[in-house]
C-alpha cells in the first residue's frame, strides 16, 4: 500500500544517530562537550584577532569570520540534537525544519567560500608581495565578505524555497539528527527533480569551482615558493599557509568521505553518523590546527590570556 499523500505537514521525526535509549546519555554528552569545545576554540581565535592589531591583517580578518561561521554551521544542527536528547522527542516542526536546512547550508557553503578567498589571500601574498597591501585592501576584503554572504543567502534561500512547493507522504522518519536537504527530498511524494537539478548546480557553482579556485592558488604558490633561493625563505612561506593548508584538508576530506559513504551504502543512519565529521568535528578542530600551528594566534592567545 502506497503512503498517502500529505501536502500540508506541520512536523518531521528526526530519528538522529541511534534509537537505543541506553546510548542517548552517552550521545548527549559527546555532543555537548564538543559544541562547547567548538564554541570556546573558535570565541578565542576571534577575541585574540580583535584584541591583537598585529592580527589586524586581511589574513586574519577572514579567520575571524571563519570562526564565527564555524560557530554558526555547529550552531544549526548540534543544540535541536541536544534539545531533542534531552525531552525524549524527536519532532521538529515543517517551519524549523525549513529554517534549519537553511542556515545549514548558509553556514556550510559559506564556510567553503572563506577557504577559498582565504587562499586567494596567500597567493596574492606570496605570488604578489608588492602588491598585497594595495590588492587586499579593507574596502576589497569586505566586498569580498558581503559577496560570499550574499551569494550563499540567495542559493540557500533557493534551495530552501523549492522544498516548499512538494508534498510529502505520511512516512516523515528523517534518518539524521538535522534536516538534511537530501534526506527531505527523498520523503517526498511528488517529482523532485527539478530540486535536484538545481542542487546538482548549485554544487558545481558553489562547490566543484571554489575548489577548483584553491587548488589553482596553491599550485602557483607552490610554484612561487620552490623558486626562492633560501631554506630559510621557503620555510617561512611555507610556514604562513600550513594552517590554512591543513583546515582545507580537513574540510573537503570529511566532506568527501561522506560523500563517497552515502554514495557506496544505502543506510542512511551509516551517512548521519559519518556526517558528524564535517558538522561537528572539522568545525572543533579548526581552532586548533590554527592555534597550534600558527605564531601569530599563540601570541595573540597569549596576550589575551594575560
Amino acid at each position: 500500500m502506497e503512503p498517502e499523500n500529505q501536502t500540508h505537514i506541520s512536523e518531521f521525526i528526526l530519528l538522529g544517530l541511534s534509537e537505543e535509549s541506553e546510548l542517548q546519555p552517552l550521545l548527549f554528552g559527546l555532543f555537548l562537550f564538543m559544541y562547547l569545545v567548538t564554541l570556546t576554540g573558535n570565541l578565542l581565535i576571534i577575541l585574540a584577532i580583535i584584541m591583537d592589531s598585529h592580527l589586524h591583517t586581511p589574513m586574519y580578518f577572514f579567520l575571524s569570520n571563519l570562526s564565527f561561521v564555524d560557530i554558526c554551521f555547529t550552531s544549526t544542527t548540534v543544540p535541536k540534537m541536544l534539545l531533542n536528547i534531552q525531552m525524549q522527542n524527536k519532532v521538529i516542526t515543517f517551519k524549523d525544519c525549513i529554517t534549519q536546512m537553511y542556515f545549514f547550508m548558509l553556514f556550510g557553503i559559506l564556510d567553503n567560500i572563506l577557504l577559498t578567498v582565504m587562499a586567494y589571500d596567500r597567493f596574492v601574498a606570496i605570488c604578489h608581495p608588492l602588491h598585497y597591501t594595495v590588492i587586499m585592501n579593507p574596502n576589497f576584503c569586505g566586498f569580498l565578505l558581503l559577496a560570499s554572504l550574499l551569494l550563499c543567502a540567495l542559493d540557500s534561500l533557493l534551495l530552501s524555497l523549492m522544498v516548499l512547493r512538494l508534498s510529502f507522504c505520511t512516512e516523515l522518519e528523517i534518518s539524521h539528527f538535522f534536516c538534511e536537504i537530501n534526506q527531505v527530498l527523498q520523503l517526498a511524494c511528488s517529482d523532485t527533480f527539478l530540486n535536484d537539478l538545481v542542487m546538482y548546480f548549485a554544487t558545481g557553482l558553489l562547490g566543484v569551482i571554489p575548489l577548483t579556485g584553491i587548488l589553482f592558488s596553491y599550485s602557483k604558490i607552490v610554484s612561487s615558493i620552490l623558486k626562492i633561493s633560501s631554506a630559510e625563505g621557503k620555510y617561512k612561506a611555507f610556514s604562513t599557509c600550513g594552517s590554512h593548508l591543513s583546515v582545507i584538508s580537513l574540510f573537503y576530506g570529511t566532506s568527501l568521505g561522506v560523500y563517497l559513504s552515502s554514495a557506496t551504502t544505502q543506510n542512511s543512519r551509516v551517512t548521519a553518523i559519518t556526517s558528524v565529521m564535517y558538522t561537528v568535528v572539522t568545525p572543533m578542530l579548526n581552532p586548533f590546527i590554527y592555534s597550534l600551528r600558527n605564531k601569530d594566534i599563540k601570541q595573540g592567545l597569549r596576550k589575551l590570556f594575560n
